[in-house]
């Protein structure tokens, strides 16, 4: 997985999806708006859980995860399985239904993203290396 940041080391990138395999997923309890109710999941690891929700196609989906460290790593599991996406945000607490907390966005279709700040690969990297635990 590249981006113009660099790569990530490729022996952190094999702990990630290490971790990965341990996420214990289930269907997640309807959010607050409609729209949030579909493809909703939860990715529990290590006594953190995070929401997870898909929208789009398989070939271009938009993935929308709690901003924490367990979504730092779905979201980098993601990318290191589609490549890097077109676009990746962040929305600040409550800005987005069901992520009272904040969320990441990814897309790798034309959906457009939150702009609150703006993530590298390698902020992503930093937060999700607290899923290693």
């Amino acid at each position: 997985m590249t981006e113009p940041s660099g790569p990530v080391d490729p022996g952190l990138m094999e702990r990630f999806r290490r971790a990965g395999a341990g996420i214990a997923w289930r269907s997640a309890p309807p959010g607050p708006a409609p729209r949030a109710r579909v493809g909703a999941r939860i990715a529990h690891l290590h006594d953190e859980e995070c929401r997870v929700e898909r929208r789009g196609g398989a070939r271009a989906p938009t993935l929308t995860v709690d901003s924490g460290p367990v979504g730092a790593l779905v979201l980098l599991l993601e990318i290191d399985r589609r490549g890097p996406p077109r676009g990746l945000g962040a929305a600040n607490a409550g800005r987005v239904a069901g992520f009272a907390q904040g969320a990441l966005v990814a897309t790798w279709g034309r959906t457009t993203v939150p702009d609150d700040s703006r993530p590298t690969l390698r902020d992503l990297v930093e937060l999700a290396r607290y899923a290693l635990a």
